[in-house]
């Protein structure tokens, strides 16, 4: 006999042996269990052991995979609540109305989904049915996240319940001149109904993490009870090999959120083939999800396959299912039964006796649909297991078939994702296979009819009667109108000042501000500051101590830096959200506070902080989700610029962040040069998010960690509006001469410094006056010119902001910013003047700010050059000047 620690060097080695001699005894005992009865008698009596122990809580690493069958055997199921045939009857309905609509839409080439919704169905409704809170139950209600290509199937239920019309669903992805369903949830477009976009695939994943841990955040500020909120989260297994997501279950598991399900339609296919062709997805998520700290609920079989498992006593059946891969199975759903004999039954002796006492039709029916997924009494004992689990979010696994009752050119094949409609043949066996009253006099090969049983039919009333139950319709948007009072004008006048002659990046401006507005009586506890963990490169860790970092568990430690004034501080109420190295979850976190005013009803005024290189360029997917979501709130691209970031090299140096984020329709987007500049932004972005006529837009200002004098700002009228607009003029140049030449110089940022030492050096070595214009927006003038020239189509007489503000400023502009010079030639045709800009085009680099500035050529004497190589174009000074003063500065 073997004992058990005679194999191979272990672990556990280093640990003494209190009790070898028992030690040796358990060994023998294994082995003689496998020598007498076999390995996979051994093997299950080890893993009922390991089970038994999990269980117990004994500390023992849990077991990652289990075997492929359903967790929650049928004699444990519990009873249904809810009447099934009903059910069955409004499952037909949506499945008809989500493939009627699709196909009606795909005769003008609009396209649509079939086969995803036809293989969820049951997920969805179940829910719908039994579980998913609506918003006017207590709280909240729920929070849905629906997986994007089952949309058609939630337009249909929506029309049965009466809340679309048959006008509404013939608009399917027809959404020019309103009315139109748009062809994936997307809440900018259709308000009312969708809460989450979720089409961009991996970002629901990571968004409903953060919005469940959210939700715990505003009730442990005290800000809302949500402890009646749940998040589902409905998924496709293809969907899992995004890196978003699964980049934050360790965060949901190592919170405990067990107010969060995981929904995975494990159909096993993607869009083009089988999603893990020669694997198994199915335990591959099971490991990934049990390694991550989650409650795992595979719900994989249906009834079909009950009397197959009784009979396998020798647990043959188990062990074939688990070692056969995805893409062979889905094979088995599209073949007879004499191949599926040969081929699954065939492979061991044991299982080739059970196949003989199986019917051809039993066997169709276990391999072609019987899936747990299509099992309103499986789904409800997965939905229920999960809700009843404390202490972790739970993933159900459920297994389906893609194509589910369109027939079989449907049901499992690879193309199944790209077939956009239904022939009549088709139509009419979904028809019989439904058993839906609809006869063939009705059934028009050119325009399947869209079917309704009658608003006081028995379906319609007890559909609405169980939503009636869980809180109305689901899912749903409702947004409570909840303005915000202004803030003290304080914060925002100390700005105005200026900093005296203290130097100060505006990196630390806004902090400051901040900092600030967090202790106002009204609106400080609406702050929401987030952070990827370089709090202290922002200059942030002062909020440490007072407004303390969020933590489910408080803080468990004695910090390393307690003696300090600025030491590091978790609270169980911290109102700071340090996220750790990840701009995706940070993103996410700023989503559900910038959409809490809708989801919740209480507005949050989040801002996130993050080095600037790291925002759009990584994250923009993201944004232009929250643009979809109507998300409110302030992104800060702190160490902004090209040349600003000295050391630190091209891919830290961001010179186009802000030509990125002007795609965005929803962001208002700032380059400030000046801390009086960064508050009046701010204060107008209060104004126009968190005000009485709330807009759903949100704010990208780029701030700069090089440190300056900051100016108090000028007293004069228009200076305001012109901060808002993007342009105004902040130092009219005093002229050398009453003939001297003149020339426009417009600058964001950090380029202001710059462009105002070029003023000085033309009028002192050149005889030039420079005005000198802050463009705080190139984004914010070309939205607003766009917008006028829309206005004068259609007979107005508007003139562009950019175009007024510049009229008959004498001689030609020069642009300069840290940015690309496509972020400041945006505006280039709206301005009535000769155009030139200069910028950071190009890799960043590792050097002094002065080396990089002169590399990109946006130094102080490039700009003069520049200057006066536009002025001698004009003839407005000599030929040689702009090559003596390149001479002079040693260009």
């Amino acid at each position: 006999m073997t004992d058990l620690a005679s194999t191979q060097p272990s672990a556990l080695d280093q640990f003494p042996d209190r009790d070898p001699e028992e030690t040796a005894e358990w060994g023998a005992s294994l082995a003689a269990v496998t020598q007498a009865a076999g390995p996979h008698r051994a093997s299950y009596l080890m893993r009922r052991t390991l089970e038994r122990a999990e269980g117990t809580g004994l500390a023992l690493p849990p077991l990652l995979e289990s075997d492929y069958i359903n967790t929650i055997p049928t004699a444990a199921e519990p009873a249904f609540p809810g009447d099934e045939a009903m059910e069955r009857r409004i499952t037909a309905w949506n499945r008809w109305n989500a493939a009627a609509m699709v196909t009606r839409g795909s005769k003008d080439g609009l396209g649509g989904h079939i086969a995803t919704f036809a293989s969820a169905a049951w997920l969805y409704e179940t829910g719908f049915q039994h579980f998913f809170r609506g918003k006017e139950a207590d709280g909240s209600g729920d929070q849905l996240y629906i997986q994007g290509h089952a949309s058609p199937g939630i337009y249909a239920r929506a029309f049965l319940d009466g809340r679309l019309t048959e006008q509404h669903l013939d608009r399917f992805r027809r959404e020019a001149g309103g009315e139109g369903l748009p062809s994936y949830p997307h809440p900018r477009r259709m308000p009312s109904l969708w809460e989450f976009p979720t089409v961009s695939m991996g970002l629901g994943p990571i968004s409903a993490i953060y919005q469940a841990r959210f939700n715990r955040y505003l009730a442990a500020r005290g800000v809302k009870d949500t402890a009646n909120s749940h998040v589902w989260a409905f998924l496709g297994d293809g969907e899992m090999d995004e890196p978003e997501s699964t980049a934050a279950l360790a965060l949901a598991g190592r919170e405990g959120l067990d107010n969060l399900t995981f929904v995975i339609n494990c159909n096993l296919q993607r869009l083009d083939g089988p999603v893990r062709a020669n694997f198994k997805i199915v335990q591959e998520l099971e490991a990934q999800f049990r390694a991550a700290g989650w409650n795992v609920v595979k719900s994989l079989w249906g009834s079909a396959w009950d009397e197959l498992f009784t009979r396998d006593a020798s647990g043959a059946l188990a062990r074939r299912l688990r070692e056969v891969p995805d893409a062979q199975f889905q094979t088995y759903a599209t073949r007879d039964a004499a191949y599926i004999r040969e081929h699954f039954f065939g492979a061991d002796p044991a299982l080739a006796e059970l196949a003989k006492t199986l019917s051809d039709a039993k066997l169709a029916e276990c391999f072609h649909t019987s899936r747990a997924g299509h099992e309103p009494r499986k789904v409800y004992a997965a939905y229920r297991a999960a809700m009843e689990h404390k202490g972790a979010p739970t993933v159900v696994l459920a297994q389906t078939v893609k194509g589910y009752t369109l027939g079989p050119t449907f049901e499992s094949r690879n193309a199944n994702h790209q077939m956009k409609k239904l022939t009549g043949k088709e139509f009419r066996a979904m028809r019989d296979l439904l058993e839906l009253p609809i006869p063939d006099s009705k059934l028009d090969d050119a325009l399947v009819p869209y079917v309704h049983p009658g608003q006081d039919s028995p379906e319609v009333r007890y559909l609405q009667e169980r939503r009636a139950a869980l809180g109305g319709p689901a899912p749903a948007r409702k947004v409570h109108a909840v303005a915000l009072p202004e803030p003290s004008a304080k914060p925002f006048e100390a700005l105005a000042k200026g900093s005296g002659t203290q130097e100060i990046a505006t990196t630390m401006a806004f902090v400051r501000l901040v900092k600030d507005l967090m202790r106002d009586k009204e609106t400080g506890h609406r702050w929401v500051p987030i952070v990827p963990d370089e709090a202290r490169t922002f200059g942030m860790e002062s909020l440490f101590p007072t407004a303390g970092i969020y933590s489910p568990l408080g803080q468990t430690y004695d910090p390393v830096d307690r003696d300090q004034l600025l030491y590091y501080k978790e609270a169980k109420n911290g109102q700071i959200l340090n996220e750790g190295i990840t701009e995706a979850g940070s993103m996410a976190d700023f989503t559900a506070a910038a959409t809490s005013y809708a989801t919740h009803g209480e507005p949050m005024i989040p801002f996130y902080i993050f080095y600037s290189m790291f925002g759009w360029q990584r994250t923009a997917d993201q944004m232009w989700a929250l643009g979809d979501q109507l998300g409110r709130g302030f992104l800060i691209g702190a160490t902004a610029g090209r040349t600003t970031m000295t050391g630190e090299g091209l891919q830290h140096a961001d010179g186009h962040s802000h030509l990125i984020a002007s795609t965005n329709p929803a962001a208002l987007s700032y380059d400030p040069a000046f801390a009086y500049e960064v508050g009046v932004i701010v204060r107008d972005g209060l104004r126009r998010m968190y005000g009485p006529q709330a807009e759903d837009v949100f704010y990208y200002l780029t701030v700069y960690n090089e440190t300056k004098v900051q100016p108090p700002m000028p007293r004069r009228d228009g200076v305001e509006e012109g901060i808002v607009k993007g342009l105004y003029r902040f130092n009219e140049a005093e002229a050398p001469a009453a003939d001297a030449p003149r020339i426009q110089l417009l600058a964001s940022g950090t380029a202001i410094h710059w462009v105002l030492e070029a003023q000085k050096l033309l009028a002192d070595d050149w005889g030039v006056a420079a005005d000198v214009w802050s463009a705080t927006s190139w984004s914010e003038l070309r939205r607003d010119a766009l917008s006028c020239d829309a206005a004068q189509l259609n007979g107005e007489d508007r003139v562009p902001y950019v175009t007024r503000a510049l009229a008959g400023a004498p001689g030609p502009v020069l642009a300069v910013s840290d940015w690309m010079r496509a972020v400041p030639d945006q505006i280039s045709q709206w301005v009535e003047q000769d155009w030139y800009s200069l910028g950071t085009d190009g890799f960043g680099l590792s050097d002094t700010r002065d080396a990089a500035r002169r590399h990109f050529g946006v130094d102080v004497p490039s700009i003069v050059v520049n200057a006066l190589a536009r002025l001698a174009k004009q003839g407005s000074v000599k030929a040689t000047a702009p090559k003596e003063a390149a001479q002079r500065y040693g260009l």
